[in-house]
């Protein structure tokens, strides 16, 4: 195994990301998050640990140090062909030692393997994300009705970017991942052959347009057969909740991407988020499957 670094090579990082996608098409689910993958060629962003065998990389850890009140995260990824070797299972016992008190790792999916390696190194459940789904046929979208004072537009491009940082930031300051969003976040997903400013819908004030009221960044997954939506990322300002907004900027993505002739549509929330899981139960959606984070017990 090698040792922890702030920056894979070009050659190491294709192999990485071959092998992520080995096992994304082994298990039918992605064994790191987008963020991972997008680390994988920025600097800084992560430390990569990777295990190789016969010269090949078979296995990788990411690792997103601790900040603030976050503990460290860690995900990893092991080469179909060659599990059953403790690989994974070294990849997290290393992860967790480097990431300090608390760290905690990703099993997406939560796969038996995956419940296997905690169970074997004594781990408990920390965080539990859901991942929820619904058709875009049936139940029928409700009809858009826009508030009176309120103004939904469409992304205007990087004059936008502030606005959306300062929301982003304050309506996710309690989430390990998504509160930590910089300039080179939204620029990095702007440059992905998804990005479409058509999808990425703003509500400001009629009042005061140029502060940012909430967002909702809307993602369609052109890899997959058929294309599949996502809810990506919906932001409310604190100081604007009570208004709706929630429930207004993720109906607008949603009727957006039926209107990309999508078939079914996605997101992601933590489960013990009440507001959001009553919000989009009641917009037709249905827990599909779950991602676990583990700790030390």
């Amino acid at each position: 195994m090698s040792e922890w670094t702030d920056r894979l090579d070009d050659a190491a990082a294709v192999a990485v990301r071959a092998l992520l996608d080995r096992a994304a098409a082994a298990d039918g689910v992605a064994p790191v998050s987008e963020q991972a993958v997008l680390s994988l060629t920025r600097p800084g962003a992560a430390r990569h640990l990777v295990a190789e065998r016969d010269g090949a990389i078979v296995g990788y850890a990411n690792l997103v140090a601790a900040h603030g009140e976050h503990p460290a995260m860690a995900e990893i990824g092991v080469d179909p062909e060659a599990r059953g070797a403790g690989i994974g299972t070294e990849l997290v016992r290393a992860a967790l030692a480097a990431g300090g008190a608390g760290a905690r790792v990703w099993a997406h999916g939560d796969r038996p393997a995956a419940r296997a390696v905690a169970t074997r190194l004594g781990l408990a459940t920390a965080r539990e994300l859901w991942q929820m789904r619904r058709s875009l046929a049936t139940p029928e979208l409700p009809e858009l009705s826009i508030p009176d004072g309120i103004v939904l537009r469409t992304y205007a491009g990087p004059t936008d970017d502030a606005e959306i940082l300062r929301v982003n930031g304050a309506a996710f300051a309690w989430h390990p991942e998504q509160g930590g969003w910089t300039e080179s976040d939204i620029t990095d997903r702007r440059a992905e052959p998804w990005f479409d400013p058509a999808g990425l819908f703003l509500a400001v004030d009629a009042a005061d347009p140029d502060r940012l009221l909430g967002f909702h960044w809307t993602k369609v997954h052109l890899d997959e057969d058929p294309a599949l939506g996502e809810v990506y990322v919906v932001g409310v300002d604190p100081a604007a909740q009570g208004r709706g907004l929630g429930r207004l900027l993720t109906l607008a993505g949603l009727r957006y991407l039926r209107g990309r002739d999508l078939d079914e549509v996605l997101l992601y929330t933590e489960a013990d988020n009440d507001a959001a899981v009553r919000t989009y139960t009641r917009l037709g959606f249905a827990p599909a499957h779950i991602d676990i984070a583990y700790a030390a017990a």
